[in-house]
């Protein structure tokens, strides 16, 4: 599997973690946007923009575009 297909995965994985914490938990802004430290969010929004900002830069490779 390429490395962009291991990258997506990885991102499938995150939002699913997301969607299944949100309907036990139910998630506010503040929770999402600043966790506390320990929380099950802390370091999400942060990791899945880093994954994102490869995935967009390999995808633009692909296709000799860039921004």
């Amino acid at each position: 599997m390429s490395e962009k297909n291991d990258l997506i995965k990885e991102m499938l994985e995150m939002q699913k973690m997301f969607q299944d914490y949100e309907s036990a938990n139910g998630v506010d802004p503040e929770e999402y946007y600043v966790p506390e430290a320990g929380s099950k969010l802390e370091g999400y929004r942060e990791k899945y923009h880093e994954l994102a900002a490869k995935v967009r830069e390999m995808a633009s490779e692909e296709v000799n575009f860039w921004k």
